[in-house]
């Protein structure tokens, strides 16, 4: 499969593929990466899989795109990219983003991010790129902010995971932002 390579100073981003499946699992079956995700930590392989089959589908249809996210030497970081992508009556993609526990701290999103930003906004055409955040994650609702996302609210009982219904913050940058 392929789709679009970026790059910044100390990484490379290509979209998630088979050979990620390893990488991919370790990193989601760390309880402390997925404490504010909307999924549990994976206990079996196969979940890297399909996690690998929906980021393939959403590239296929047009829909999405998440990449994988590598260093230099190409170890991998952790994933970005539009978990959904609407273009009819909007232009707009939903963000996302993670990054493997021994890299928090090291200004990965920070390199990463504008890249990401860049390609919705140019590439893709988006005209607003939406982001939600669990309440208490005060590392990306940072992150969003110093990369000129906006809080437009909370969205009370958004989503149900991990048992329950979840509130969620949603964050939004403006093309003209």
């Amino acid at each position: 499969m392929s789709g679009p390579v970026l790059s910044t100073e100390r990484f490379a981003l290509a979209p998630l593929q088979p050979s990620d499946r390893e990488a991919l699992f370790a990193h989601f079956s760390d309880p402390a990466t997925v404490e504010f995700m909307d999924i549990a930590p994976m206990t079996a392989i196969s979940e890297a899989d399909e996690t690998i089959a929906w980021a393939t589908d959403l590239l296929e249809r047009d829909a999405g795109l998440r990449w994988a996210i590598r260093d230099r030497a190409g170890a991998f970081a952790g994933t970005i990219g539009f978990n959904s992508l609407v273009r009819e009556h909007g232009s707009r993609g939903e963000i996302g983003y993670d990054v493997l526990r021994a890299r928090w701290r090291q200004g990965v999103m920070d390199e990463v991010l504008p890249v990401v930003l860049d390609y919705g906004f140019a590439i893709l055409g988006l005209h607003r790129i939406e982001a939600t955040v669990t309440p208490g994650n005060t590392a990306s609702v940072a992150l969003l902010q110093r990369h000129g996302f906006r809080r437009e609210g909370l969205l009370r009982g958004h989503g149900h995971w991990k048992g329950g219904f979840q509130d969620v913050e949603l964050f939004a940058r403006l093309a003209g932002d």
